[in-house]
């Protein structure tokens, strides 16, 4: 008998795999100096995930570096493109807060796959942050939920269709 025809590889397939894309937001923010001048840098969640030990298998897909507030119907058409071009059927979108539900209601078409969106209140790069707890949950929740759009933000789940960040708390509520 021949032992090889018995070997499973226990790899994952691209299908399996999940897939992060980075759009930018205050997550990966960096300011200049005590004032408010800031670009958004280049994508930290792939060090957050290192820091972690996170084992699971993963690929980065950094797509845009804006702030939400400037991401256009264009900028959320080549979020989905890129979406529905790859394999995976778990995907981790990072997004800037202000404009994360209109980005998720875009994805809604993607409904067989599990897509969840999250970012930060405070900059990936600041000593006191959301971002490390939220890309954690996010991890989580891709691999837990069934197949539909989430958003995750500060310890809750929310479903694409039925959240909005209430500005004056400054914190994702259902509708």
């Amino acid at each position: 008998m021949n032992h090889k025809e018995n070997v499973v590889d226990a790899r994952p397939s691209a299908r399996q795999a999940i897939l992060v894309v980075t759009t930018g937001g205050t997550i990966d923010k960096v300011y200049f100096d005590a004032s408010s001048e800031y670009e958004v840098g280049e994508s930290v969640v792939d060090d957050l995930l290192r820091q972690a030990h996170v084992r699971a298998s993963y690929e980065i897909l950094s797509l845009l570096r804006k702030d939400s507030l400037e991401l256009t119907d264009a900028d959320r058409r080549t979020i989905l493109e890129a979406i529905r071009a790859r394999p995976e059927r778990r995907v981790i979108v990072t997004h800037g807060t202000d404009t994360m539900t209109a980005t998720a209601r875009t994805l809604l078409g993607l409904s067989e796959r599990t897509i969840v969106l999250t970012g930060s209140l405070s900059p990936a790069r600041f000593a006191r942050t959301d971002a490390v707890f939220n890309v954690g949950m996010a991890f989580a929740a891709v691999q837990c939920l069934p197949a539909g759009v989430y958003v995750v933000m500060n310890g809750q789940v929310f479903e694409a269709d039925r959240v909005r960040k209430d500005r004056e708390q400054n914190a994702f509520v259902r509708c």
